[in-house]
């Protein structure tokens, strides 16, 4: 009992609770012939929205208000360049990569620099940002499909020892996040700044500095992101990031982190990610049509949420 109640008190443990719950759901129609693959669905198609939903939580870390809306953009813009440079090659994977890698940190400096400079609230800047970077993916699209580099095509839909890559890649990236926020002073600089920002700046602690590199390592996140499913799924296409705009904002509301800022929840956001696939899943297993769908949907989530508000404050 007092190890339940310990994880209890966790907030990330209520999207793993209910992510477990709606794989039991699924896989008890088929009698758990479809455990094994369903489970690796899972990971795979969860990995990235981990990958955006941790720079969304990092953004979101900073405070009430801080936001990051070109997510998606970002993702587009990062798959579609990557993939006209590499121009099927093997041997230009690297150059792909570090490409996709420049675009996050120029629309992150985008960002920052729009609600520095101009004054304007995240939501606005990044929403504005998200426009410019979505035009210039139409431009460098032009309606072209580019097929990834078959290297890079065979890794991203394999597995090791089971695991799906790209699930991999979303772990050491979350392994990064968790040290970046547990054991650096940065960590600690955006917990304070998402805290109270007048008492951070009266601490000295270098709030602008840290708030820009939270921005663009979000922004960076994203375009790995969009380099990931451009070629998993054989090609990028103009709306791909589309569905993790709101996906990168839920994954982190859902998995427990504090949506006034200064608390982060990196666990909470593979629940949550993991959650968000499987519910979908159940929920077509049942041959439930789309418009109930999206209500049970809704329903499922503001459960999930209902549940984790209940913890004690600073709980993690």
């Amino acid at each position: 009992m007092t190890l339940f109640r310990h994880l209890a008190q966790k907030s990330w443990i209520w999207s793993w609770i209910a992510a477990v719950i709606v794989w039991l759901a699924t896989i008890s129609v088929t009698g758990g012939a479809s455990a094994i693959g369903l489970t690796q669905a899972a990971l795979t198609f969860a990995a990235f929205s981990i990958i955006v939903g941790i720079g969304q939580m990092f953004v979101i870390t900073l405070g009430p208000g801080n936001i990051d809306l070109s997510v998606p953009a970002t993702m587009t813009l990062a798959g579609t360049v990557a993939l006209k440079l590499m121009n099927v090659e093997n041997g230009m994977i690297l150059p792909g990569l570090a490409v996709a890698i420049l675009i996050g940190v120029a629309v992150g400096i985008g960002n920052y620099a729009l609600i520095k400079t101009l004054r304007i609230p995240p939501i606005i800047a990044t929403l504005s940002m998200s426009f410019i970077v979505q035009s210039t993916a139409i431009w460098t699209n032009r309606g072209l499909r580019i097929k990834p580099p078959p290297f890079l095509a065979d890794f991203t839909t394999a597995s090791t020892f089971g695991v799906p890559n790209v699930a991999l890649i979303a772990l050491v990236l979350s392994l990064v996040a968790w040290l970046l926020l547990e054991k650096t002073l940065y960590g600690r600089w955006i917990s304070a700044i998402g805290q109270s920002m007048p008492a951070a700046r009266m601490a000295g602690i270098p709030v602008d500095g840290a708030r820009f590199v939270t921005y663009v390592f979000c922004a960076v996140l994203a375009a790995l992101a969009g380099y990931l499913l451009a070629c998993f799924s054989g090609g990028a296409a103009l709306n791909m990031g589309s569905e993790y705009l709101l996906m990168s904002i839920a994954v982190v509301v859902i998995g427990g982190t504090a949506v006034a800022g200064g608390d982060s929840n990196v666990p909470g956001v593979w629940g949550a990610s993991l959650f968000m696939f499987l519910v979908v899943s159940m929920l077509n297993t049942y041959g439930l049509g789309a418009g109930v769908r999206l209500i049970m949907t809704g329903l499922i989530i503001i459960s999930v949420i209902m549940l984790a508000g209940g913890r004690r404050p600073g709980a993690r």
